[in-house]
């Protein structure tokens, strides 16, 4: 069976390739570039250029280390044209493509794989200690807006779920791989002695509330799943 490829609408030409194990084929003109997850480059052709770079300068390093990112992102260039650089994800899974125009995003640790144009990388504190602490997005998120692509990356199926105003959902903890920056999220306890002790979610699920989209991982993303 051949390989799936899907084009990402975007200034770059760049494909998502693959079914299971999905990898993305960016192909360089002169100047292109794009940041990346450390440790994401499958291979690349000779005139690309990268370099490990921190995103929101010194300022944002020790955010970005505290959020599971680690301090830098690797940025590629190309000196010609004609290049190509291929990225893959640290764990089996999928990817998807969030165009920055539908408002920024969130992402949990890990789930960050590349993204391109005038981009601003951050990373922002979770609006509720309950659920940064009890609902496993983390205390930190990273927080990317502006114009451009990002690609996000999910263990095993990578599914979108579009909230209305005032829907909501809760989602199991590890589950939780991007959401964009219009949701609203805090936690819910499972309630009963039976759930919490023999139903394996933990003591709270992440509550979701829209508008807005998530986007959810069907296999929990372990918490050493990326090192700082």
């Amino acid at each position: 069976m051949s390989a799936d490829k899907r084009r990402v609408s975007s200034g770059m030409h760049c494909e998502i390739v693959g079914s299971l194990a999905q990898h993305v084929l960016f192909e360089f003109e002169r100047d292109d570039q794009l940041w990346l997850s450390n440790g994401s480059i499958m291979s690349h052709t000779r005139h690309v250029e990268w370099s490990l770079q921190v995103p929101a300068g010194l300022s944002g390093a020790l955010r970005r280390s505290l959020s599971g990112e680690g301090m830098s992102l690797t940025h590629a260039r190309a000196t010609s044209p004609g290049q190509h650089l291929r990225a893959a994800p640290g764990t089996l899974g999928h990817i998807r493509a969030w165009d920055l125009s539908q408002g920024p995003l969130l992402t949990t640790r890990g789930a960050f794989l590349a993204a391109w144009g005038e981009v601003d990388i951050s990373v922002t504190v979770a609006r509720r200690a309950g659920a940064a602490l009890f609902g496993g997005a983390g205390l930190f998120l990273q927080h990317l807006s502006g114009q451009g692509t990002v690609l996000i990356q999910g263990s095993g199926d990578l599914l979108e779920h579009k909230l209305h105003g005032g829907e909501s959902q809760l989602v199991s903890t590890g589950h939780l791989a991007a959401f964009s920056a219009s949701v609203d999220y805090g936690i819910e306890a499972v309630g009963g002695v039976r759930k919490l002790l023999f139903g394996g979610e933990g003591l709270f699920m992440t509550r979701l509330c829209g508008p807005g989209t998530a986007y959810l991982q069907s296999l929990k993303r372990a918490s050493t799943a990326k090192a700082p």
